[in-house]
Parts: structure tokens; C-alpha cells; sequence
């Protein structure tokens, strides 16, 4: 077991993670990114990224993770392939985490960039088939099933991009919605729309999943009718529940404040939580936007006020924050 030190420690990567280190490495705070169980965040599980700026051609996920953390690493960031499983605030800084591996980070400030991570519907079926026929990532699936008739549920823009990509692999795919109108952006309702290949099945929700995870995994959903209440099968090879997703903020509960949803809570328009030294960007306190670009600025924003806390600090021998004194200043 080792312990390590450092100004800025980071949980989490993703954009805003990479973003955080790539800021505060620039400004001597020698971060320290514990990656976590994903390393590069949703977007090494999306394929075509045509919004990011600076790209004027389609470029891939994965691939922009990679060049993110390539950045951070050449600027001075220490990337630590474990997973934080304690994280203590309560005392201030500096802050202490754990990882699953049993080493010990300690930070003089705490940059929170552990994002989120896909809902599920709860249905009867759904967890023993896992694997087996549902799936929550088509970028991660879709592969397996080329040629295959294949189901997407939601209906927002992860629901709609997710039946664009499954066309790349299926000639059949169909959309499930519970209500009669799309909350996806325009631009990606008219593709959705327009496709050959898509067909919308409105006012439905599933029951059930039904097949044999031993013999053949999935073979239908069990759907219900929202205005008539009425019951039909339907025959499919695989399923994508594409709902939304939950923030990763199980290791925050009961020491920082988060709203209803999860997410954790920080002064209006700054990354800063309630505990001085403590900063959250990314998917982990937005829900409203959730994009790279704007995970990216935040993680910028964090690492800024980050530092700023840090200068106002005097770290002794032993590794404890103590205020400067005015005498010092």
C-alpha cells in the first residue's frame, strides 16, 4: 500500500477531468487523476463526435479521450489506474480518498469529475439479461447484432442517437417511447425521422423482458399501451434502454450536498461546493447540458479556483493546509 500526495487531486476522468489536470498541471499544482472503473468517461463508449470544436471533420470518442489524457500526461499529470471506493472532506483540506487498491491520495484540494452513468428501467428481465440481449450502450453492442432486429427505448437524444448509430448494424430498428412526442434536439428528431430504416413505436412502455438468459437470451419485449392500456409482444433480437443517465455520487452521500437527482451541488455559475477546497464538474452536477464541450470548461473552472484556494494556503512539511497569516502575506 503507498500513499500519495499531491496539490490537486482529481477523481475521475472524463473531459472534465483531463480538463482539470491539463489546467492545473499548467499552474504547478501537480495533479494526480485517479481514473476510476471507466476510464475516459461515456465518451470512450460513443463513436462519431461531430460538435466537439476545433474538429471539422467527424472524429471518435475514444480517440479524443486519448488525446486528452496524452495532454495531461505531457504537461505533468499523474494518471493512477484505480478506482476511489472512501473519500473523507469532512476535516477540510487537505482531503483524503482510498482506492479499491488500498493506497491513499491525499490532496490539498479535491477536483470531483466522476460523472454519470446510465439508468435503467427496472423491468422484470432486464438485469438477467444483460448481456444476453439488453444492453445499455449500442456503441458498446451494436456489433453483435448485424443484420439482427433491435429495439431502442427513451426518447431523448441519447434514445435517438442510439438508433441512428444501430443502423450502421441493423436494417430493422425500432424506437419505443412512452409518449406521443420526442424530448430530443430537432436536428436529431429530423434524422430520426427520415431514416428507411427506423420505425417509432409511440405510447409504449415495456413490461418486461422476456427470453432465456441460459437458451438464447432475449426474444421480446412486453409492451403496454399508455392510453389504453392494451398488451403486445414484441419480437426483437436486442434491446437498448436509452433513458438518461444517474450521476456517480454514491461516495458523496451524507458529505456533500447534492438536489434530488444526485447531482452534486455547487455555488451558481462556479464549480465550488460548499466545502472550501472542494470543487465538482462535469456530468456530476449538470443535468441540464452534459456535453463534452461544456464538462471540459468546467473541469477548466475547477482547476482556476482550485489553484486560487491553493495560493491562499501555506503547506507545511507534514502535507496540512494552514491559512497564510496576514504577517506573511
Amino acid at each position: 500500500m503507498a500513499t500519495h500526495r499531491t496539490k490537486m487531486l482529481i477523481i475521475g476522468s472524463g473531459p472534465a477531468g483531463y480538463s482539470a489536470a491539463i489546467y492545473g498541471a499548467r499552474a504547478m499544482m501537480e495533479p494526480i487523476v485517479v481514473q476510476g472503473l471507466q476510464p475516459g468517461g461515456q465518451l470512450t463508449i460513443t463513436t462519431d463526435v461531430e460538435n466537439y470544436p476545433g474538429f471539422r471533420e467527424v472524429i471518435q470518442g475514444p480517440w479524443l479521450m486519448e488525446e486528452m489524457k496524452a495532454q495531461a500526461e505531457h504537461v505533468g499529470t499523474r494518471m493512477m489506474w484505480d478506482t476511489i471506493v472512501e473519500v473523507d472532506v469532512a476535516g477540510g483540506s487537505p482531503f483524503r480518498a482510498v482506492g479499491d487498491s488500498g493506497d491513499e491520495y491525499i490532496g490539498d484540494t479535491l477536483v470531483i469529475c466522476t460523472g454519470a452513468q446510465a439508468k435503467w428501467l427496472g423491468a422484470p428481465g432486464e438485469q438477467e439479461l444483460g448481456g444476453k440481449g439488453v444492453s445499455a450502450c449500442a456503441t458498446c453492442d451494436g456489433f453483435f447484432y448485424r443484420g439482427k432486429k433491435v429495439a431502442v427505448i427513451g426518447g431523448g437524444n441519447t434514445a435517438v442517437e442510439e438508433a441512428l448509430y444501430l443502423t450502421n448494424h441493423s436494417e430493422d430498428v425500432t424506437l419505443i417511447h412512452r409518449r406521443d412526442s420526442l424530448r430530443a434536439e430537432r436536428i436529431l428528431q429530423d434524422r430520426l425521422f427520415k431514416h428507411p430504416r427506423i420505425t417509432v413505436l409511440w405510447n409504449k412502455v415495456v413490461d418486461s423482458f422476456e427470453g432465456d438468459p441460459l437458451a438464447g437470451g432475449l426474444t421480446h419485449l412486453a409492451l403496454r399501451d399508455t392510453e389504453t392500456g392494451e398488451a403486445s409482444d414484441f419480437a426483437c433480437d436486442g434491446a437498448f434502454v436509452a433513458i438518461g443517465h444517474a450521476p456517480a455520487t454514491e461516495l458523496f452521500k451524507g458529505k456533500l450536498k447534492m438536489d434530488d437527482g444526485g447531482y452534486l451541488l455547487v455555488e451558481p455559475g462556479t464549480p465550488k461546493t460548499e466545502i472550501p477546497g472542494v470543487f465538482a464538474a462535469g456530468d456530476v452536477t449538470d443535468h441540464v447540458y452534459r456535453q463534452a464541450v461544456t464538462a471540459a470548461g468546467m473541469g477548466c473552472m475547477a482547476a482556476l479556483d482550485a489553484e486560487r484556494f491553493h495560493s491562499g494556503l501555506d503547506i507545511d512539511l507534514e502535507g496540512h493546509a494552514e491559512p497564510v497569516s496576514e504577517a506573511a502575506e
